[in-house]
């Protein structure tokens, strides 16, 4: 046998092993995706006051089992996408580098300083909007609310920095984990810093709540409903 039908047959029996693990690796994630897949409710009756796993409303999005209401949330950072946990997988991966365990903060800034100017130089069609400071994209994300859910806009870094100067308590937002959120609708306008997950719940009610073209009644009720609940919670800087 020649030298190059030595390196040729060595090369297919690498192609042929190489297939083998690939293969034998796509069944061992197909088999735990199986696993984590929510289980059905047991025949068993049950007990008086008791509750099976599968009545609750949320699950989380990283292994399918049951989780409460009141659950932890971590960010995906590069899809920019809010993920349900149960503990277990918060615990697991919230050091990870795809995965940020969402703020804990809630600030109410009633004297930030948003200028007319400043706020058309960001070009967001809307006066209620969230800004977060992305390690992905390295520059800020303003993000406002439609009927789909939220839109984003990469903002131009001076644009940003010409707010911060401003109001210095501004350099102190944590990137990924949480954000700004203001709503120029208002009279005044209402600022307020808040943990990632709270900032994509206003995009969430308003997606819920809207009706028709123009969103209807229920979009403002929701938006009052919002802001007056983040008041609640929050502190002044």
């Amino acid at each position: 046998m020649s030298a190059d039908d030595v390196r040729n047959d060595s090369a297919s029996r690498r192609l042929i092993a190489d297939a083998a693990s690939n293969r034998r690796r796509a069944q061992v994630v197909s088999g735990m995706r199986g696993l984590a897949r929510p289980r059905a409710p047991s025949a068993t009756p049950r007990q008086p006051g008791a509750a099976f796993a599968g009545d609750a409303l949320e699950h989380c999005d990283l292994c399918g089992i049951s989780i409460p209401e009141d659950h932890r949330h971590l960010l995906a950072l590069v899809e920019r996408r809010i993920v349900c946990s149960c503990e277990a997988c918060w615990a697991m991966r919230a050091g990870e580098g795809d995965y940020r365990p969402v703020g804990n903060r809630t600030l109410w800034l009633e004297d930030l300083d948003v200028p007319a100017e400043i706020w058309a130089s960001f070009r967001i069609p809307i006066g209620l909007a969230f800004f977060m400071n992305s390690t992905v994209t390295s520059c800020v994300v303003a993000m406002y609310p439609s009927p789909a859910g939220a839109t984003e806009s990469e903002l131009h870094f001076e644009t940003w920095r010409k707010l911060v100067e401003r109001n210095p308590v501004l350099d102190q937002l944590e990137p990924d984990i949480e954000g700004l959120i203001a709503n120029r609708l208002s009279d005044p306008p209402m600022y307020a810093i808040a943990p990632i997950d709270r900032c994509y719940a206003l995009t969430g009610a308003i997606k819920t709540t809207w009706e028709g073209i123009s969103g209807g009644d229920g979009v403002g009720q929701a938006v009052t409903r919002f802001f007056d609940e983040l008041r609640t919670a929050a502190v002044k800087a």
